[in-house]
């Protein structure tokens, strides 16, 4: 078929179905002799190779997507290239399609969200030209679920026993600003505490102290350190004078478990 057979309301056509480029829509039609069908399973085999071409492409941008549901919690990390990508519409719908379809199966697995939306990301990495990536995602269960989203940058998602919304969406704003990477002060792994010990050890010996003044200043130095990473041992930020800790326990609670994602946390440029 020549360049004149495909006029430009099939190449609309094609485009508003496939969201692809207008060259991209010529091209299939052509090679397809004007059959949309055959151009779409053109465009989708394309999409595939495109993808494959730009896996490699560095994805730290996007957003963190959340939902809770019948006492279940998800929460994704959907990465592209630029942030013009990550606030296109098909971007946004493609997360909410992947959290929603969690909640309503279950799934647990990363594995398996991928598996099941592999054809509709490479059709996205087709119509944006950008590489998009299912990083993280994570599934909890409990009675008392609460999830919070700053923007799009960052979520939480934590667990706790009996304690009211308003105590809970405080905490889970906490977690937000303050970063913990533990839950307790108990909780820290013993090789975080050693190698931290052995630079405040190091740090103390050029203050030329006695030997039990500097095992203070390191003891008093290792207990800020624990509880500045620790949620239960940080200062609250809604209330500095109290620790995470006493809040549960004024409230006679607890937290399970959280979970806090950053957008682009650790990824090399």
């Amino acid at each position: 078929m020549t360049n004149n057979n495909i006029s430009a309301c099939l190449i609309k056509k094609l485009r508003s179905r496939t969201g692809a480029g207008f060259l991209e829509c010529k091209r299939a039609l052509l090679k397809e002799n004007g059959n949309i069908e055959l151009a779409i399973d053109n465009l989708r085999k394309s999409g595939q190779l495109i993808a494959e071409k730009k896996v490699n492409n560095t994805t730290n941008q996007g957003a963190i997507f959340s939902k809770i549901q019948n006492n279940s919690g998800v929460m994704l990390e959907l990465n592209c290239e630029t942030d013009f990508v990550a606030k296109d519409h098909s971007f946004i719908c493609l997360g909410k399609d992947i959290i929603l379809k969690a909640l309503e199966k279950k799934i647990k697995d990363i594995n398996q969200l991928k598996y099941m939306f592999e054809s509709k990301r490479t059709d996205l990495v087709l119509k944006v030209g950008e590489n998009i990536n299912i990083r993280r995602f994570c599934y909890i269960e409990g009675e008392n679920i609460f999830s919070y989203l700053h923007g799009i940058r960052i979520g939480v998602l934590v667990s706790a026993g009996p304690l009211n919304k308003i105590i809970l969406k405080n905490i889970a704003m906490h977690i937000a600003a303050s970063k913990p990477e533990y839950l307790n002060p108990e909780n820290v792994s013993s090789s975080v505490f050693k190698r931290e010990y052995e630079i405040q050890s190091e740090l103390a010996r050029n203050l030329k102290k006695p030997p039990h003044l500097l095992k203070k200043i390191i003891d008093g130095r290792m207990s800020k350190f624990i509880n500045n990473i620790s949620l239960t041992g940080q200062n609250f930020i809604i209330d500095p004078t109290k620790k995470v800790g006493d809040i549960l326990k004024e409230h006679h609670s607890y937290i399970t478990s959280f979970i806090r994602f950053e957008l682009g946390e650790n990824i090399l440029k």
